[in-house]
């Protein structure tokens, strides 16, 4: 049986009813989710987070060793607490997931773990929201909070041959440290965030020969220049026409990052703020520029099929990698919670988020299903307070 996982501390407001049958239920257990429960408590509603793990921040556990947000700390905290100074200005993973355990704990959030929710559908009485969840469960709540993530399900692309590739194919959701990769001769597929890190990782720590499969050249941005963090001027501009943002990024990075066309990886052709709107964030730089120059990275063609031992590469070139690890992305895999509903769009993403709600489903909010310049994590603190306070006042 799930059970609960809050920790005494704080009392709840004398306005919340912890008996009553009809909660907000806010389904998954990271920070999209706990900000919601912890901004729906602040505003006197009882929430109940439903976590198909054992843990909260389960996804936040499984990352690479290596890994830190590209936000700064200060912008990076949820809702009612701050996130401690001694966890420096670019907050570790281990860190991350210390902050939403203590999180959970300061504002006694009710959260149940071990419940999966596979569909989501309207009340008989059409005043709520119907929950199909793991053990034959039913549960009823006045509205639903969706934040099961934007990571949610790793995708790897359908490869021709790739059943049959005989050295190592992993998700870059399986990829935790360079140390099995000693050594060794590495491909990287997919050059955002994630595989440009990893890449990184793996020279760092000793593979033999690193290289990076690109299929679309990336914006690279430093992290932070002359103390001033990328995300801050993200914040500044992320209201401004894209067309303007697009000029003054195009400056921004001729002077901040070198030319690296010689080394395989031109500048991208397409204006940064633009490349944002269709969903593609810029790769904020923790090493790779150095790695490119130096030529301990290689960016080479996108993977075109598998065959053997071998990769064939889209513009026909053969190597022979003992591990690819594919850094291509996840899946939100909404589909069969709420795609019945008519509430996704073509690429199966909410057709809203944050306080609004789709037409036709009154009650239903989403939220860390977009990946903003701004920064996810800040996004997700003020989707909460808005969520909350439209549900507060409709009662």
């Amino acid at each position: 049986m799930p059970e609960s996982t809050h920790v005494p501390g704080d009392a709840p407001p004398a306005s919340i009813d912890r008996t009553d049958g009809r909660p907000v239920y806010v389904i998954g257990g990271g920070p999209g989710g706990l900000a919601a429960a912890a901004a729906l408590r602040e505003q006197g509603v009882r929430a109940v987070v439903l976590e198909k793990s054992g843990r909260v921040g389960s996804s936040w556990r499984g990352h690479y060793d290596r890994l830190h947000l590209h936000t700064i700390r200060r912008w990076s905290a949820l809702p009612g607490l701050a996130m401690p100074r001694r966890f420096g200005r670019w907050v570790s993973r281990d860190d991350m997931v210390r902050y939403l355990e203590k999180y959970a704990e300061h504002h006694e959030l009710e959260v149940v773990t071990g419940v999966e929710v596979s569909r989501i559908d309207r009340s008989d009485d059409g005043t709520g929201w119907q929950l199909s969840a793991t053990g034959g469960r039913v549960l009823t709540g006045r509205a639903v909070v969706v934040a099961t993530g934007f990571n949610h399900t790793p995708r790897i692309p359908a490869w021709t041959g790739s059943e049959d590739f005989t050295g190592e194919l992993l998700h870059a959701a399986e990829y935790r440290s360079p140390a099995p990769y000693a050594g060794r001769d590495v491909l990287v597929v997919g050059i955002g965030n994630t595989g440009a890190e990893i890449a990184v990782d793996l020279v760092e720590g000793g593979a033999s020969r690193v290289r990076i499969a690109v299929r679309t050249v990336p914006h690279i941005v430093r992290r932070s220049t002359a103390g001033w963090p990328a995300q801050a001027t993200a914040v500044l501009v992320r209201r401004l026409p894209v067309r303007l943002v697009d000029r003054a990024g195009s400056l921004m990075c001729r002077v901040s990052v070198p030319d690296l066309a010689a080394q395989g990886l031109p500048r991208p052709g397409t204006g940064l703020y633009s490349r944002v709107k269709e969903g593609a964030i810029p790769v904020q730089d923790v090493g790779l520029i150095d790695a490119v120059r130096s030529g301990t990275v290689v960016p080479v063609a996108t993977v075109g099929s598998f065959d053997g031992d071998a990769v064939v590469l889209a513009d026909g070139t053969r190597i022979t990698p003992d591990a690819v690890i594919a850094a291509t992305g996840y899946e939100r895999a909404l589909e069969g919670l709420v795609g019945h509903l008519g509430v996704l769009d073509p690429r199966g993403r909410p057709v809203v988020h944050g306080a609004r709600t789709p037409d036709g489903a009154p009650g239903l909010y989403f939220t860390g299903f977009t990946n903003p310049i701004s920064g996810m994590l800040r996004e997700m603190a003020l989707d909460a307070r808005r969520i909350a306070a439209r549900v507060a006042k409709e009662g």
